[in-house]
């Protein structure tokens, strides 16, 4: 008689670990819950589940307070890799994102309020959180922007006394 024990080492569950570790199709993933499932099916299980339908009742009461905390959540994962790479680098966006979904708890960007990468790149040149530009294939690069008081303070500084010229230090 095998026991429960012996049946972490069979081909099946050694196979169902491995699924596990792995980035799941979108279409099967559930913000809401945080819950990733591995087919249609799972995903229909867990859709009727009482913990999902309970997370659905607190979300259709405040819609808008959970997009937002999503679009942080997102936006701040985003700017922490674009940060990583360096205040000078102009990088692919979207190679940005790949890093970002790469962590397998990322925000998905149908959670947030933008409709699009495209159209989150934009928000943040609009905000002037990055540089942001398009090649000519319509590629988009972004550029990290340091928003720390103390570092835009020391530049200001520097630029005073270049202005004063060399020798109208007080």
């Amino acid at each position: 008689k095998m026991g429960k024990s012996d049946g972490f080492l069979t081909p099946k569950a050694i196979s169902n670990r491995i699924k596990a570790k792995g980035l799941t199709k979108l279409r099967w993933y559930c913000q809401l819950c945080q819950k990733a499932c591995r087919d249609e099916n799972g995903y229909k299980c867990h859709t009727m589940s009482e913990s999902h339908l309970r997370q659905v009742r607190v979300f259709s009461e405040s819609p808008g307070s959970f997009i937002e905390y999503y679009s942080r959540e997102f936006e701040d994962a985003f700017m922490e890799v674009l940060r990583r790479k360096g205040e000078h680098v102009r990088t692919k966006a979207n190679s940005i994102w790949m890093e970002v979904i790469a962590d397998r708890h990322h925000v998905h960007l149908n959670a947030t309020r933008w409709v699009s990468l495209t159209e989150f790149v934009k928000y943040l040149g609009r905000e002037g959180k990055a540089e942001v530009d398009e090649d000519e294939e319509g590629k988009w690069y972004v550029r990290y922007v340091n928003r720390d008081p103390e570092k835009i303070r020391r530049q200001e500084g520097l630029a005073k006394k270049e202005e004063m010229g060399p020798g109208d230090h007080a």
